[in-house]
């Protein structure tokens, strides 16, 4: 069983989203929520509230799970539309700052009574 969740449109640049996606991928969703409650980076808000979707769309399903047996096992970040913006500079110029998005989507799935951790 697995269950999804997806968030658009994040303000959080993609590349820094990947930092922390790369932390949670493979854990069990206990942990996984308790390493991104004291993960400092700015995208572990966001990916916290998108794992606890995934986590409570799997309650919800048939056959409702514990969320004790469930595990992350996959998390990717894509790239959303860029918004433009232009900050003034010298001599009447303009240049440009690209304001970056992301498309966050993670899947829980049930590990049907086998608790594996990921191996560093």
């Amino acid at each position: 069983m697995q269950a999804t969740a997806k968030a658009r449109f994040i303000r959080v640049t993609p590349r820094k989203a990947r930092r922390v996606a790369d932390l949670i991928r493979g854990l069990p969703a206990e942990k996984a929520q308790a390493v991104l409650a004291f993960a400092p980076q700015t995208a572990s808000d966001p990916m916290s509230k998108v794992l606890n979707s995934a986590i409570s769309n799997a309650e919800h399903s048939a056959d409702r799970p514990d969320v004790s047996s469930l595990r992350v096992s996959r998390v990717w970040v894509d790239e959303g539309p860029t918004l433009k913006r232009f900050r003034p500079r010298a001599q009447g110029r303009g240049y440009r700052i690209n304001k970056r998005t992301s498309h966050i989507t993670v899947i829980v799935t049930d590990d049907g009574g086998e608790r594996t951790e990921r191996t560093r």
